[in-house]
Parts: structure tokens; sequence; C-alpha cells
């Protein structure tokens, strides 16, 4: 969480969030990049550190993850922590061309009781770079999305 989240009335902000989302998602769906220098990408982890990514979405690999839709339903306000959010996100659908990305934001982890803040979910469409139009999800990327599929997030909302 970064300082400047925080909004007038003490607590992260909306558009925030979405950012501390973004950061989650790409975190699980972006390729490694390659490895410079001292053997390490950011100077603080390995590569070997970092997840192995669902799709690769970055620059220059092919394609595009392009967010179709967006819900959030805002549970309690979240107040300027040092320690990071526990953002957990799976795979609440597999389509022809997207996924749906859900997700739960928690109190820091290890803290009592924890609490939930923030309930989300992300339309993802996968999009040829080369052509700029969408594209089905390949057998891999389907192999690679199974292990975290799991239920959608349920809405308290409909």
């Amino acid at each position: 969480m970064r300082w400047s989240d925080i909004d007038a009335y003490g607590h992260v902000n909306n558009s925030a969030m979405l950012r501390l989302l973004e950061e989650a998602r790409i975190a699980g769906f972006w390729g490694h990049d390659p490895v410079v220098g001292n053997g390490t990408e950011t100077g603080n982890e390995t590569d070997t550190d970092l997840p192995d990514p669902i799709i690769d979405g970055r620059p220059g690999s092919g394609t595009m993850t392009v967010i179709a839709a967006q819900r959030l339903e805002y549970l309690a306000s979240i107040p300027y922590l040092r320690r990071p959010l526990d953002v957990q996100l799976w795979i609440g659908r597999i389509g022809g061309a997207s996924i749906d990305v859900s997700y739960e934001v928690w109190s820091p982890a290890g803290v009592e009781p924890a609490v939930l803040y923030t309930r989300a979910t992300t339309a993802l469409v996968m999009v040829d770079a080369a052509t700029n139009r969408p594209r089905r999800l390949t057998e891999a990327e389907r192999a690679a999305c199974a292990p975290y599929v799991e239920p959608p997030v349920q809405f308290a909302r409909p």
C-alpha cells in the first residue's frame, strides 16, 4: 500500500483499489522479464521467486489482456496499513476468448481477526497484439488456468 492510496477520508480510495487489483493481476498473469545483470529482475527477487505466469501478457508477447468489465463491492474501509494487504485471486470462469478473475482483498496475512475489505471480478479478453482483435485462449493457456479455477466471487448485491 502506498501513502498516496489514502484519500481525505483516511481510507484507500476507490480508484486506488483498482490499481491494487491491477498489480495483483499483473503479478499472476504476466511472464517473467529476462534475468539481467546480477541474476535478479528487481534487485530483490530472483526469477525463481516469482510465480509462473498463467498468461504471458507482457509487452512484446503477442497477447494483450484487455479489461472488458469490472465489478467491485466494498465491504469495509481500508485504513493506511504498513503491511501488505492479502489479495487472493482465482479464475471464476474460462470462456472462449476471455477469463473472469475473482478477487478478495483481506487484511494483512496473520492479522486477527481477518477482515474482508473488498470483493471484485474482472473480465479479461485475450487480444492478438498484431491484429488488435480478440483471440481464443490456447489449449496451453486453458491448461495453465485450470489449477486456479474456483467458483466465481459471490457479491452480496446481485
